[in-house]
């Protein structure tokens, strides 16, 4: 254990160092025109009291200035405003302590979570120190530490929201060296709901497009949970208390913006106000049947005058937007297999810059054989450990808990799918790829193994 502690210390280290050295590079400015300047000027308003609101009218909807805006996302703005009420409206202030929160909490959430997929055995605990240190390093990640905007904080709340899942999805079940089902409290039940609902509250609260995949997973969890406890109606709903509690703590999250955006709009509005405006643009005619997706599609001319509040742009956007695939079915499944590049994109584009070609280059372009290979491990090994009862010897791919792999491998292919028929960026990958992080620190062990194996028979 101390050994384990050390080296995840070290790749700890190693996150910060990295990450803060990315924050003094990108220095104490924003890029005009890019969600950090969003982040940064509406922080800077509601540090000095003027609440979530811009001097000036502001994208994508001119809202007025002065007027309450529910686009960006309001976590991760008080984030951003509380360092700027002690440091000042700094960019720099914000970068570093955002890259020492997240260099913290990215390989440690990431070990967690490859602990929950790694079968009881003293010599694979390697894996999840291989994991961390791959979270650590993985240069995507660095660079959007250091960035003022939600994805690092947001995937740090998805890695923990999936260990918790987890967590809720094996409550009572006994792995080789943990507690029997009968010594597991009704206070660790508890805990566990409460745990489970807050991340997934912290992450809706940065990131609302995370709300289908919830709904798939608490349907994922339900079924799991009744298989544990046979269908017997009393033991069931037992055993679906830490669900009912995390969605009770979810809700609690998400209700007070959703009372602010009434009192604000006079109209209903769950969180964010971007839903709508991103299924808009997104399908737009302006793409043809090919996804341009740094280009914003304009609004349309006969609402621009209307003088329309937030909530009400988000409703005529998405009907508009619904509208739009209704009416093209087949320019829409053209125009979705096109974000498919776009989404898996991992080589050098003219569009970008040197920085983030290089971050792309040195991140999925070095690691996706290693995730691909991983995952093939995870279900062909782990099918055939599960189909033996865990007799099988020797064979590393079958560490991995088949259930758990094939939830994260759910959510790996449901959140890939959800952006390609929505919108799709390489950013918002980035959640999937710390995922597959996971199952590369599998690919990367074996071979490793494989290696030693080779070795030990040349000297024999």
């Amino acid at each position: 254990v101390t050994r384990t502690r050390a080296w995840l210390i070290g790749i700890i280290l190693l996150s910060v160092v990295l990450r803060v050295g990315v924050a003094f590079y990108l220095g104490d400015t924003v890029p005009p025109a890019k969600d950090e300047q969003s982040y940064s000027l509406l922080a800077g308003r509601l540090a000095t009291g003027y609440g979530y609101s811009f001097e000036r009218p502001w994208y994508p909807f001119g809202t007025p200035g002065g007027s309450p805006t529910s686009h960006w996302s309001f976590l991760y703005t008080a984030f951003v405003a509380a360092v700027y009420a002690v440091a000042g409206p700094h960019p720099l202030a914000a970068r570093l302590v955002q890259a020492v929160a997240v260099g913290v909490l990215m390989p440690w959430v990431t070990w967690r979570l490859a602990k929950r997929l790694t079968v009881e055995d003293r010599r694979l605990k390697i894996v999840p120190l291989i994991a961390a240190g791959l979270s650590a390093v993985y240069a995507y990640f660095v660079l959007y530490g250091a960035m003022v905007q939600t994805e690092a904080f947001f995937i740090c709340a998805l890695l923990w929201s999936l260990e918790r899942g987890l967590a809720v999805a094996s409550f009572d079940e006994a792995p080789p060296g943990r507690l029997a089902p009968s010594s597991r409290s009704a206070q660790d039940a508890l805990w566990t709901g409460v745990s489970f609902g807050v991340s997934l509250g912290v992450a809706t609260l940065l990131r609302q497009s995370i709300l289908p995949w919830v709904a798939v997973m608490f349907l994922y969890l339900a079924i799991r949970r009744l298989k544990i406890e046979d269908w017997k109606i009393g033991r069931s709903w037992r055993g679906l208390a830490p669900l009912v509690v995390a969605g009770v703590v979810m809700v609690g999250c998400i209700v007070p913006f959703t009372v602010r955006n009434y009192l604000v709009y006079d109209n209903f509005l769950l969180l964010n106000s971007n839903a709508g405006y991103a299924m808009y643009a997104a399908q737009h005619p302006m793409h043809g049947t090919s996804f341009r997706e740094y280009e914003a599609a304009p609004l349309p001319e006969e609402l621009a005058g209307q003088g329309l509040n937030e909530a009400e742009w988000d409703d005529a956007l998405m009907e508009r937007g619904i509208g739009f695939v209704l009416a093209e079915p087949g320019r829409y499944l053209m125009l979705s297999l096109s974000r498919v590049r776009d989404y898996f994109e991992f080589w050098p584009t003219a569009d970008s810059s040197t920085l983030f070609n290089v971050g792309r280059v040195a991140s999925i372009g070095v690691m996706l054989p290693f995730m691909v290979y991983g995952m093939w491990m995870a279900i062909t090994e782990g099918r055939k450990r599960a189909a033996c009862g865990g007799e099988e010897e020797g064979r590393s791919g079958a560490i991995f808990h088949f259930p758990s792999s094939f939830f994260l491998l759910l959510f790996m292919a449901f959140y890939s799918l959800l952006h390609i028929f929505t919108w799709a960026m390489s950013r918002y990958r980035l959640p999937v790829d710390a995922v597959a992080l996971v199952f590369a620190a599998l690919a990367i062990a074996e071979i490793g193994w494989k290696v030693q194996g080779s070795r030990l028979k040349v000297e024999g």
